[in-house]
């Protein structure tokens, strides 16, 4: 193990992302639960995935689907109890799996017991536990804020929504002007971080594996190189050693030298920011659609640039999306979908699937917003299941159901792709087996990018294990492509599309086509 403990089970993980609310109902209320998610545990195992990431499931009034918790010590009624979700964790430990919560350590709901104490003009231990200004009049530079709601004098920071008041870890270079910016080291910001690992204490005692933190690198204010977020990350880092050292630590933060520093063992691939990740899938000419329009480049640029800082090590996570994106499959089509696939479980680190996308679930087009979803409610509809009602989701009236469904005649079912043996589903079932047999292809493989040239096809990149070498070679565009290539093709272990060629130093790749190679 390094310094951060990483656990042996995160060195292979690929997880499965369940939306609690949208994946199964056990109950017909229309509402995903945990119950439906231990119905469904033998369905994500024999998809291939040996790991969950669960959205929040705290208890929240769910004005932005959990991500403004109200009790960071009880399950949310609509999901079971907290012995529910204990059982949870068991279940999923029966089967060889591991299960990280959805942790949010930057802010609260309006609604949590210690922000309706923070309101009070009196003095008391949580008065500090916010990010308050003084003075009414003065709104936190560069946050959006709260005020004018209580008979305390100040304005409350918020993070995101305007319900989601910003917990005080400290200002890493306060102004001394401003006497509310408090330090690390205050009394209010070192009450915040010991109750962060009281949370985290309490969860990990009841069998969870660990944590996804959500902006995990927002904590500490004006904090611009991230110095005092390291650190404080690090100062967890050191309560999990000695308390809970096999505890998997996943950041949303996209900086990976950054998150590694303070103590995390992979950090996602963000769909915003530099990354250049929506030019792969989500831009008006994505490199994996077959218009074979894109560009590669400026993506590889950047993962490598992140793979450098990252230790060359498999510790940056690409997901298929999650809850905050369009869906794959609203502008990627067909058997492309395979080809995202191929793409997303030859790379290094953890694969993320988000659910429904192993299907080629649908982005559902005007939707209303629900619960703070706005753009973001199209892709998070209930699973679909099978064709009984409600594509075997709920129980409930459809219009019971947390959000409305596709409810195309050719919506993509479970039960038809698991039938059909050149189905998407089927396909990934098959890239998932030739990954976990080939330790080339695993998260700490390493790579090296072979051609990934601008507005170009094919992509190619070579994965080396301490046993093997091997050469995966990706062509989404619907045409023929060709480059020059220094490597013999010997054994074919996996393909998909026509059957790729060597015309001398050349290799030749049929449209929409696939290889892995050993070498």
């Amino acid at each position: 193990m390094n310094k951060n403990n990483q656990p042996a089970w995160l060195n292979n993980a690929i997880f499965y992302e369940i939306y609690p609310q949208s994946f199964n109902d056990s109950n017909g209320d229309g509402i995903g639960d945990f119950q439906g998610i231990i119905e469904k545990l033998d369905y994500i195992k024999n998809l291939g995935c040996n790991a969950i990431w669960m959205n929040p499931c705290f208890a929240s009034p769910f004005g932005d689907a959990g991500y403004d918790v109200s009790d960071y010590y009880s399950a949310a009624p609509r999901y079971g109890t907290n012995e529910d979700l204990r059982r949870l964790f068991g279940e999923v430990h029966k089967r060889n799996m591991h299960i990280l919560l959805d942790l949010v350590p930057g802010h609260t709901s309006v609604e949590h017991k210690w922000f309706r104490e923070s309101m009070k003009a009196e003095k008391n231990q949580f008065t500090d536990r916010y990010v308050w200004t003084d003075s009414i009049w003065e709104e936190p530079q560069g946050m959006g804020c709260i005020r004018g709601i209580s008979d305390r004098d100040g304005s409350c920071a918020v993070n995101f929504f305007s319900h989601q008041p910003a917990l005080n870890y400290g200002f890493y270079k306060p102004d001394p002007d401003k006497k509310w910016q408090q330090s690390m080291d205050s009394e209010g910001p070192k009450a915040s971080l010991e109750e962060l690992k009281n949370i985290m204490r309490f969860w990990l005692g009841m069998g969870c594996d660990g944590f996804r933190v959500d902006m995990a690198g927002s904590l500490v204010k004006h904090d611009e190189e991230g110095k005092g977020t390291i650190r404080l990350w690090q100062n967890v880092r050191e309560f999990l050693n000695q308390e809970f050292p096999q505890a998997a630590m996943v950041s949303e933060w996209g900086e990976p030298d950054k998150s590694l520093q303070g103590g995390f063992h992979m950090d996602f691939l963000l769909h915003f920011g530099p990354s250049h990740y929506n030019d792969l899938f989500r831009c008006e000419e994505p490199y994996f659609s077959n218009r074979g329009k894109g560009d590669i480049s400026e993506f590889v640029a950047k993962y490598k640039e992140n793979y450098e800082k990252s230790e060359r090590k498999g510790l940056i996570c690409i997901p298929s999306g999650n809850h905050d994106m369009d869906r794959l499959a609203r502008l990627i089509h067909g058997d492309n979908l395979k080809i995202v696939f191929a793409f997303l479980l030859s790379m290094p680190g953890a694969p993320f699937i988000y659910y429904g996308d192993e299907i080629g679930m649908r982005y559902v087009e005007n939707l209303t917003s629900v619960e703070g979803g706005y753009n973001r409610t199209g892709s998070r509809t209930p699973m679909q299941w099978d064709d009984t009602t409600n594509a075997g989701f709920s129980s409930a009236p459809k219009e019971m159901l947390y959000i409305k469904q596709d409810e195309s005649v050719d919506r993509p079912t479970v039960e038809a792709q698991m039938e059909d043996e050149n189905s998407l589903y089927n396909e990934i079932r098959k890239i998932i087996s030739i990954r976990q047999a080939h330790e080339a292809l695993q998260s700490n493989a390493e790579i090296e990018f072979v051609y990934a040239e601008k507005n170009a096809y094919p992509f190619t990149y070579l994965r080396s294990g301490e046993r093997e070498k091997i050469l995966v070679i990706l062509n989404p565009a619907s045409r023929e492509e060709t480059f020059e290539c220094e490597y013999d093709l010997k054994k074919k272990i996996y393909g998909f599309g026509g059957e790729i060629s060597v015309e001398g130093n050349r290799i030749v790749i049929p449209a929409c086509s696939v290889g892995f190679y050993k070498i």
